[in-house]
């Protein structure tokens, strides 16, 4: 049994050494970036390259720009709604008041207007949604926006580069600045945005 053992370990330690040595004697060398892949009994270079979409969408101008756009929007839909809060909270105080005064005549008319007053926070609790789906609507059709012209300007960035790869640098962890294209990128799709936007 100890005898079976320890050829087997002479036999690892064997192959070990031989996967070594055949590693570090093969005498070619890849520099970073440039993977080899075999393919039809040739070797190809596969380039690649990452842009840093994060960096990229700060200091995008047509991204500021939907930004400053949105958070308009967003002023005037907050404000909107909260002018209508507001008022209606003023009403129900006053509804409140009048309640405990006795200030209705009948109770009829105190029920109309306790029903009026629900009627008018189901309108407010409405607005807020309709205003909340419209700022998610519009942040959707900015990013897409974002993307797409993203995608349009790398398009024709690679088809004088080559890439065969360009990642987003969102997963990758470690990667060689010298394939980091994100600021190359961030300053053409600047002067193509001022350019269209004359």
């Amino acid at each position: 049994m100890k005898n079976s053992s320890l050829i087997l370990n002479l036999v690892l330690v064997v192959a070990v050494i031989v996967i070594y040595v055949l590693h570090f004697t093969s005498g070619k060398s890849s520099t970073p970036g440039d993977v080899l892949v075999k393919g039809s009994a040739q070797l190809t270079d596969l380039k690649i390259a990452y842009v840093k979409v994060d960096s990229l969408i700060v200091n995008y101008d047509l991204a500021q720009q939907l930004h400053d756009e949105f958070t308009k929007n967003q002023e005037a839909y907050t404000k909107e709604y909260a002018a209508r809060r507001s008022k209606f909270e003023e009403q129900a105080a006053a509804f409140q008041e009048k309640i405990q005064r006795g200030g209705f005549l009948t109770e009829e008319r105190a029920v109309q207007e306790r029903d009026r007053l629900v009627n008018e926070e189901q309108e407010i609790l409405k607005l807020d949604q309709e205003l909340s789906t419209k700022l998610a609507e519009m942040q959707n059709t900015n990013n897409q926006q974002l993307v797409d012209s993203l995608m349009a300007y790398l398009k024709s960035y690679n088809v004088d580069r080559k890439y065969a790869y360009i990642f987003n640098s969102s997963g990758i962890l470690i990667g060689d600045e010298a394939h980091n294209i994100t600021k190359e990128v961030l300053t053409a799709m600047n002067a193509q945005y001022a350019k269209e936007s004359k």
